[in-house]
């Protein structure tokens, strides 16, 4: 918590010398239309997320359980971890570096720089370094993704909506399907897990869908919202 307190006054301190502006550009009040935004788009990722998991146990043959060991705290802290990771990745790449970078370079621009840094940071999260096809893998995928955070950023000015998307898919694969760093959280799979031949377009769609869905239906949604403006004197075309 101490780290995003930090984060947020380096912040204020970065907008103020650079634009005269403070942490309003991060569009945090609360308006019916970002509620309702936050909400969408999250349970919309949460979907294509979920989407992963039911395939494999349609084509797969894997099956999952309540964790025998769940507890209240066990959630909170999952739950916990999730939303502080997120806001600290959206405070440094979706936040006030890229609104100055939106405004000094333009939006394109911004997006592109946004996702390669968010790519290159993750082969230090992930532990990568050193394994070049992992950190490929690393980099395309959550590079991609971060294309789709920038934009939403980009687009709405808000960051109620990369948040959205981000949490969608971070909480559904590692709390509700316990396959991330934290552990067993409420979903677990049954063992033992059978192994299963698939064919290769199964495994594309198993692998791929997910996530490509969650990236076109994002972006599709985004591209139909209209613009909204950095301020009142200049909007970014996307």
């Amino acid at each position: 918590m101490l780290g995003i307190i930090v984060q947020l006054l380096v912040s204020w301190l970065l907008l103020w010398l650079f634009e005269k502006k403070g942490l309003e550009v991060f569009g945090f009040y609360p308006t019916k239309k970002r509620l309702a935004g936050f909400a969408l788009f999250f349970i919309i990722t949460a979907l294509c997320c979920s989407s992963d998991f039911i395939m494999r146990m349609i084509f797969a043959r894997q099956q999952w359980q309540l964790n025998p060991k769940l507890t209240a705290g066990l959630i909170f802290s999952g739950l916990w971890w999730n939303i502080k990771s997120v806001l600290f990745e959206e405070f440094i790449f979706r936040g006030a570096l890229m609104y100055i970078l939106i405004r000094k370079l333009g939006a394109i621009k911004a997006i592109i720089i946004s996702s390669i840094c968010f790519g290159i940071y993750h082969w230090f999260s992930h532990e990568v370094i050193g394994n070049p096809v992992q950190m490929a893998i690393t980099f395309v995928v959550t590079g991609t993704m971060g294309l789709v955070y920038a934009y939403a950023y980009a687009k709405t000015f808000s960051l109620y909506f990369p948040i959205a998307i981000h949490l969608g898919w971070n909480l559904t694969s590692s709390v509700i399907f316990s396959t991330g760093i934290i552990g067993d959280q409420l979903l677990v799979p049954v063992k033992p897990v059978p192994e299963v031949t698939v064919g290769y377009f199964v495994y594309f769609c198993i692998v791929f869908v997910p996530m490509l869905s969650a990236l076109l239906i994002n972006f599709f949604m985004l591209k139909r919202m209209q613009q909204q403006g950095a301020d009142n004197k200049k909007t970014v075309s996307l």
